[in-house]
């Protein structure tokens, strides 16, 4: 059997989720594929499904970390320029993390932040 391509995995994902916008079936696939070592291993249905699961589970848990930082990044600069305090160097260094882990979901390699 030939190694799923990503139009496959893109109609199967699809499939399970047909309320998907198509950039979110390419992030998804994306996402999968880095994950995966070997396609093979999505051609069963229950390893295809808990590979999406999986996938779309790290990609709300990185929006939803995102969107609290970038939240408790607006609110510190509401106020125009400031000297930092301790706690806002920690809101800034979260913030640079959060940004890495973001792009380690989408690339096969770790960010070091």
């Amino acid at each position: 059997m030939p190694k799923m391509t990503c139009d496959d995995l893109a109609k199967n994902i699809a499939r399970l989720q047909p309320d998907l916008a198509p950039i979110d079936v390419a992030r998804l696939c994306l996402m999968i594929l880095n994950q995966c070592e070997n396609t093979h291993d999505l051609d069963s249905e229950s390893d295809l499904v808990r590979a999406w699961k999986s996938a779309c589970f790290r990609l709300d848990a990185a929006a939803d970390q995102h969107a609290a930082v970038a939240d408790e990044l607006d609110k510190m600069c509401a106020d125009g320029p400031i000297q930092f305090s301790p706690d806002q160097l920690w809101t800034l260094l979260r913030a640079v993390k959060v940004q890495s882990q973001l792009l380690e979901l989408y690339t096969e390699y770790p960010a070091f932040a």
